[in-house]
């Protein structure tokens, strides 16, 4: 008995498009049972059927006889309830180089997330490009043309200027290089980042309900401090803060609202609330910043001018320097919307490797969000006395 084997049998490239396979005498059921033992991540993960199909985009009845045959040569256990783990250690994967452009390291979210990013690429094996963007757009238009002289396969890029992301995108996207683009969309990218408006709801609706409980509603006015240069997502922070604080105070009117550009910057938004509060009466005023450094600067132009007690500052990221605030005795920080930084590399590795190995991803994966106050700060981050604070971004 003979056989035969088409010689444009062929797989995809990381464009997705068809190319050929080294040879013509590659069996397609050996190369799935790969991909089913290439979904576990490491030696000692558990994942259901459900998670094995969703990594490896195989059919459930197609996936449950591989792995029902991998677990009969002991290639795959079986642990309760109804998951299942490696029997051998995992599969050596093709040496990924991964590239990572920064925001700055100037601020602490920017520098746990690229730790947190180190970290895990460390512990998984792959190579990692890192470059610092510094918070400057020209800096990250040429950090873009390092990374594809390096010859990276993927890019996570990390930088706040959307005015600037369509050029960035377009770079890579000549050449067929993934991108995931980190909190600002980048065009074409894969998003990976804050849920901007849900986070803003959260924290709009505890000003809401702080000024009900210490003022009884009594506010007279908005203070919304922007980050204008990032683009619409970020901003949808602010809208949801607004929003949020209508849902409590419904009577609140548009007239009492004021937006000032912080910058994302402490310094920036210190002087526009000092110049906001040297034309402008006493008033009950709650503030919502876009980020904690433009929060912390807010505060101190109250505290500066006398009137601490008439404000109360809601910030977002619950960095390193908006929880020693809170911490802070009779801080009018109130609170802080955490985006958990420390946690993102856990998820954008792997993102980045199901991107490499064409398994179906969705087009945005958003963070999960806590408030922080000064009641459960100790609980989420017990460990802040060992590790000393610095300046934050977005």
């Amino acid at each position: 008995m003979s056989f035969e084997v088409s010689a444009t049998e062929t797989t995809t490239d990381r464009s997705g498009k068809p190319a050929p396979l080294a040879n013509g005498y590659a069996i397609d059921a050996v190369l799935r049972a790969c991909d089913v033992l290439e979904a576990f991540r490491s030696e000692g993960e558990i994942l259901h059927l459900s998670e094995i199909i969703e990594r490896t985009g195989l059919t459930k009845a197609r996936a449950f006889r591989l792995i029902k045959t991998l677990q009969s040569r002991g290639l795959i256990r079986r642990n309760c309830p109804r998951g299942y783990s490696l029997g051998i250690r995992p599969l050596n994967r093709r040496g990924y180089r991964l590239g990572y452009a920064a925001q700055s390291t100037e601020f602490a979210f920017s520098r746990e997330v690229t730790n947190s990013i180190q970290r895990v690429s460390r512990r998984e094996g792959v190579e990692l490009v890192v470059l610092d963007n510094q918070y400057n757009s020209k800096m990250a238009l040429r950090n873009a043309d390092i990374l594809i002289r390096e010859r990276v396969d993927l890019v996570m890029e990390f930088q706040t200027d959307g005015r600037v992301a369509p050029a960035i995108a377009s770079k890579f996207g000549a050449l067929n290089i993934p991108l995931i683009a980190i909190e600002i969309p980048h065009p074409g990218a894969i998003y990976y980042g804050a849920n901007n408006y849900e986070a803003g709801l959260i924290g709009g609706r505890y000003l809401g309900l702080w000024a009900k409980q210490t003022w009884r509603g009594a506010v007279d006015r908005v203070l919304l401090l922007e980050l204008s240069k990032a683009g619409p997502l970020p901003r949808a922070r602010i809208t949801g803060m607004l929003d949020g604080i209508r849902e409590v105070l419904p009577a609140f009117h548009d007239s009492q609202v004021s937006v000032l550009n912080g910058n994302g910057q402490f310094e920036t938004s210190l002087d526009a609330v000092r110049r906001f509060l040297r034309m402008n009466r006493r008033q009950r005023t709650l503030v919502g910043a876009v980020n904690d450094p433009s929060a912390i600067g807010a505060l101190r132009a109250f505290e500066e001018a006398g009137r601490m007690e008439d404000c109360a500052v809601m910030g977002q990221n619950a960095s390193a320097e908006g929880r020693a605030e809170l911490r802070r005795s009779h801080s009018r920080l109130v609170g802080s919307v955490a985006y958990f930084p420390e946690r993102y590399g856990d998820e954008l590795i792997p993102l980045a490797c199901d991107i490499l190995n064409h398994r179906n991803v969705s087009r945005a994966t958003f963070v999960g969000h806590r408030l922080i106050t000064p009641r459960n700060v100790d609980h989420f981050y017990p460990n802040d006395v060992l590790v000393p604070t610095g300046a934050d971004g977005l």
